[in-house]
């Protein structure tokens, strides 16, 4: 599989640059991914298309303000550090944007007392960076909300790049199918006889590096942390096994129950293509682990009966992944037609229901 299969067109004035206001007015196009079909709604009929005792699995990670500004503290050289994901106390996996960040080198982060130290290098600007102190407490009056590099206008209100059902703080990036949730469209949900239950994956690299090598199944896939509770695997096996459809909110909800199908299989998510099929009488199970499960066209889908999701930036990751569900000719055909009707595109822009 080329990854030129995955390429399209994007003018930038098709790249949402604010959030919706409310949040559920945003559109929704719904595609049949066994026909192809496509209808065109907003986001908050949605409500329309759950069938009582479906399952929608939400990703409660809470994006931090990860963001942060240093200087090199022997030529005064900018530095930016994402913060990826937290190692001990003191110590940060992160990417960096600055020339000749070596081991060794010390940053400054202006003059808030706080330093850190390079004390590995990783693969292109990753690094392993480790504080003079702590740092959890001090990010909300430090850190900027790491907003994606094709947003340009500014984040007024911060909580616009969170879900309303955040809990576990973690993320460097949010689950953006959720965005489009009010509280008021998910006890509407609620009364229809959803059923709702909660994963978390903490967003780092692996869900937006994007793909560079021309095979896509020379892609390694980043790891990332992914839990599910037994309380919450229990509501989704017996609502699966009950005939309800167990509905993704979002990639990242994706990766966390097929991880939790295939690790309930016994197999390993390194690995889907040799792992059996999910388990009939268990198809998640309870798990707290990293995953690097690469999902692309020719996956045994085993747990996602449909999903809620963005439209995805080209050659990434994220659009092999429903390419992979609904069928690449089906995506891009709903891709060409979101051009043609004025969709807005990636992190603030409109939705996709495919079932």
């Amino acid at each position: 599989m080329k990854l030129a299969d995955f390429d399209y067109e994007l003018p930038e004035s098709f790249i949402a640059q604010t959030p919706a206001e409310p949040r559920d007015s945003s559109r929704l196009m719904r595609l049949n991914r066994q026909t192809g079909a496509l209808e065109h709604h907003v986001f908050r009929d949605i409500v329309n298309y759950i069938n009582p005792g479906d399952v929608l699995v939400l990703n409660t990670t809470r994006v931090i303000p990860a963001r942060l500004h240093a200087t090199k503290a022997d030529t005064g050289g900018a530095v930016e550090v994402l913060l990826l994901r937290q190692m001990t106390d003191v110590r940060w996996h992160v990417l960096v944007g600055g020339r000749r960040i070596l081991p060794g080198t010390k940053l400054v982060f202006g003059d808030t007392g706080l330093t850190a130290t390079a004390v590995e290098m990783l693969e292109e600007a990753e690094r392993i960076i480790e504080f003079n102190e702590p740092i959890n407490s001090r990010l909300d009056n430090m850190g900027e909300m790491p907003l994606p590099p094709y947003i340009h206008a500014p984040l007024i209100d911060p909580e616009r790049y969170q879900t309303v059902y955040s809990r576990q703080e973690g993320s460097a990036a949010a689950p953006t199918a959720g965005l489009h949730f009010t509280p008021d469209l998910l006890l509407a949900l609620r009364n229809k006889g959803a059923i709702f239950a909660h994963v978390t994956l903490h967003i780092g690299l692996g869900t937006f590096q994007p793909v560079k090598a021309e095979d896509i199944r020379d892609h390694h896939i980043h790891s990332e942390l992914a839990m599910l509770t037994a309380d919450e695997a229990r509501v989704i096996n017996e609502a699966k096994l009950a005939g309800g459809r167990i509905i993704a909110v979002g990639t990242t909800a994706v990766r966390a129950l097929e991880t939790a199908g295939i690790l309930s299989a016994g197999g390993d998510p390194a690995h889907p293509e040799i792992t059996p099929n999910a388990c009939p009488w268990r198809p998640v199970t309870a798990f707290k682990q990293d995953t690097n499960l690469f999902i692309y066209p020719g996956y045994r889908w085993r747990v996602v009966d449909a999903m809620v999701t963005n439209f995805h930036l080209p050659k990434s990751s994220l659009l092999m992944m429903i390419s992979s569900f609904a069928g690449r000719e089906h995506v891009m055909n709903a891709y060409e037609t979101a051009k043609r009707e004025g969709y807005r595109f990636f992190s603030f822009g409109d939705a996709m229901f495919i079932e």
